[in-house]
C-alpha cells in the first residue's frame, strides 16, 4: 500500500473524552436496547441478559485486538488493512466490505426508528405509521450527513450534546428501576446462567442479537487519522465504551425481565425502552425514554456515518474501490465524494425498506444480517491480531493473554454464532446478510485485476512496528488541516 502525502483528514481533532464519547454512541445504548430487545427475548425469552453477558466476553477479545492493532497500524479502514495485511488482502477487503454493508443497512435500522421515536414524542399512534416514520427518519438522516461532512470537531460537537443527554437519562432511569417495587416477576438469579437457553443453536442465536447491541465501539479505530496520540487513544477508548454499554445493557434487560411481561414486550416491539419508562415513572417517564431512544438513534447514524464513510474513504485511496471515494473537501477534511454517495445509497434503501413491512419486521431482519457481517470482520480482526503479534506472544504473560488467547476466543466465537446462527436466522436475514457480503466479491475482483497496490501489502509485524510514532502532537499544529502522511508502510 502506498504511502499516500496530500490532502487527507483532519489530524489532531479529536482527544481522549472525545473519543471515548464516540465509542459510547457507537454502540447506542439506547437505540439498541429499544429496537433490539424484543428481537432478543424472542430469541432466548428469560435468558437476555445471559446472552449479553457471555457476549461481552470474547467481544472484549475483540476489543483488546482492535486495540492491538490500532497500536501498529493507523488507518482509517482499520480491520480493512490490518486483515489485508496479515491473512490475506482478499480477506482484507472482505471484512471493510462487511463494515460498509452492515453500516449501510443500519442506515434503514436507524433512520425508520428515529423517524418513529420522534413522533411518538407528540402522537404514539403516528409512530405505528411506516410511511411518515420514513419521512421523518430520512430528515434526521440528512440532518447526521451534513454534520459528519462538516468534519471531525462539529461531529464530536453534536455527539458531545446528544449522548451527554441520553446517558443522563438512561443512568436515573437504571437507578429508578433498581428502587421499582411493582415487579411484574422477581429477580432470578437464572436469568445469567446457560440453562434458560435452548441448547447451543439457541445460545448462537441469542448471541449474534447480542454482537449487534455491542457494535459500534469500533469506530474509534475508523477515526484514527483524527485522533491525538491514536495508537493509545483509539483502543482504549474502545475499551472504555464496551465497558459502560455492557452495564447499562445489562441493567436495563434486567429491569425488562422484572417489570415487563413477554407479552408487554413482544406487542411493543421497536418501543421497548418507552413502555419500561412508562412503567417505572408512569405519566412521563416513557417520554423520557422515548427522548433518550430519539437521541441515541440519531447519534448512531452519526457514528454509523462515519464508519463507513471512512472505510470507503481508506478504500478509495487504496484504489480498491472508485478512487473518487478517497477526495478529501478543501475546507472540511472529510471524504466528501464518499459521504454523498452512502446518503444517496441509503435514502434509496430506505425509501424500498417502506415497502417491505412494519418497522418491527424490518428491524428483526436487518439486525439478524448485520449480525453476520459484524461476526465476519470481527472475528477476522481478532485472527489478525494474534498473527500480527505471534512473534511477541511467549515474551510475557500479557502479551499471550491480552494479544493472544483472548484475541483468539473471541474471534473463534464470532465465527462459531455465524455458522450456528444460520439454520435459526429467517431465509430474508440470510439472503440479506450473505448476499451483502458476497456482492463485495465484484468490486474486490475487479481491482484485484486492475493491479491495485493494496493486493501487495506490506506485512504487518508488532516486533518491527509497535514503536513507531504517529504524527507527533507538538510536530502539529491544534488545527492541521493537512494530512501528513500516515506511516502506513512500515
Amino acid at each position: 500500500m502506498s504511502n499516500n502525502r496530500g490532502r487527507g483528514l483532519q489530524a489532531n481533532a479529536l482527544g481522549t473524552f472525545d473519543t471515548v464519547v464516540m465509542a459510547v454512541a457507537g454502540s447506542a445504548p439506547a437505540y439498541s436496547l429499544a429496537a433490539t430487545t424484543a428481537v432478543l427475548v424472542g430469541a432466548v425469552g428469560l435468558a437476555s441478559p445471559a446472552a449479553l453477558l457471555y457476549c461481552a466476553i470474547p467481544m472484549l477479545g475483540i476489543a483488546l485486538a482492535f486495540a492491538q492493532l490500532s497500536r501498529i497500524d493507523v488507518n482509517a479502514g482499520a480491520s480493512y488493512s490490518w486483515v489485508g495485511r496479515t491473512l490475506h488482502p482478499s480477506l482484507g477487503f472482505v471484512s471493510g466490505w462487511a463494515l460498509v454493508v452492515s453500516a449501510t443497512i443500519f442506515m434503514v435500522a436507524g433512520s425508520l426508528p428515529a423517524g418513529a421515536m420522534t413522533l411518538a414524542l407528540f402522537d404514539e399512534r403516528l409512530a405505528d405509521d411506516t410511511a411518515l416514520a420514513t419521512v421523518v427518519g430520512a430528515g434526521w438522516f440528512l440532518v447526521m450527513l451534513g454534520v459528519v461532512l462538516g468534519g471531525a470537531r462539529i461531529t464530536v460537537r453534536a455527539q458531545l450534546l446528544m449522548s451527554g443527554v441520553e446517558l443522563v437519562l438512561l443512568t436515573v432511569f437504571a437507578a429508578l428501576a433498581v428502587f421499582h417495587t411493582g415487579n411484574a416477576r422477581p429477580f432470578d438469579w437464572s436469568w445469567l446462567g446457560f440453562g434458560q437457553f435452548d441448547g447451543l443453536s439457541g445460545f448462537a442465536a441469542g448471541a449474534l442479537i447480542a454482537a449487534f447491541y455491542y457494535w459500534g465501539w469500533d469506530v474509534t479505530s475508523n477515526l484514527s487519522e483524527e485522533t491525538r496520540n491514536s495508537r493509545r487513544t483509539t483502543g482504549l477508548a474502545g475499551l472504555i465504551g464496551l465497558g459502560v454499554v455492557f452495564l447499562l445493557f445489562e441493567v436495563f434487560t434486567i429491569a425488562a425481565n422484572v417489570v415487563l411481561s413477554s407479552q408487554q414486550i413482544a406487542r411493543n416491539g421497536a418501543n421497548v425502552l418507552a413502555v419500561l419508562g412508562e412503567e417505572i415513572r408512569p405519566g412521563w417517564g416513557g417520554k423520557l425514554l422515548v427522548v433518550a431512544v430519539m437521541l441515541s438513534t440519531i447519534a448512531t447514524l452519526e457514528t454509523t456515518l462515519i464508519q463507513v464513510t471512512r472505510s470507503l474513504f481508506a478504500m478509495g485511496r487504496d484504489r480498491t474501490m472508485p478512487s473518487v471515494l478517497g477526495r478529501v473537501h478543501r475546507t472540511w477534511n472529510t471524504p466528501w465524494v464518499a459521504i454523498v454517495v452512502v446518503g444517496a445509497v441509503a435514502l434509496a434503501m430506505l425509501v424500498a425498506a417502506n415497502a417491505l413491512g412494519t418497522v418491527g419486521e424490518i428491524l428483526s431482519d436487518a439486525i439478524s444480517a448485520i449480525g453476520l457481517q459484524i461476526a465476519v470482520y470481527y472475528g477476522l480482526a481478532g485472527l489478525a491480531a494474534v498473527v500480527a503479534y505471534r512473534k511477541l506472544l511467549f515474551t510475557s504473560v500479557r502479551h499471550l493473554v491480552l494479544g493472544g488467547l483472548w484475541p483468539l476466543f473471541g474471534s473463534l466465537f464470532m465465527f462459531w454464532i455465524f455458522v450456528e446462527s444460520l439454520d435459526e436466522l429467517s431465509g430474508a436475514a440470510v439472503t440479506i446478510g450473505i448476499g451483502g457480503l458476497a456482492v463485495g466479491l465484484l468490486p474486490m475482483f475487479w481491482y484485484w485485476h486492475k493491479g491495485s497496490d493494496y493486493y501487495r501489502p506490506a506485512r504487518l509485524d508488532a516486533t518491527r512496528t509497535v514503536e513507531a510514532e504517529y504524527v507527533m502532537d507538538d510536530r502539529t499544529a491544534a488545527r492541521s488541516r493537512v494530512h501528513e502522511g500516515l506511516p502506513t508502510d512500515f
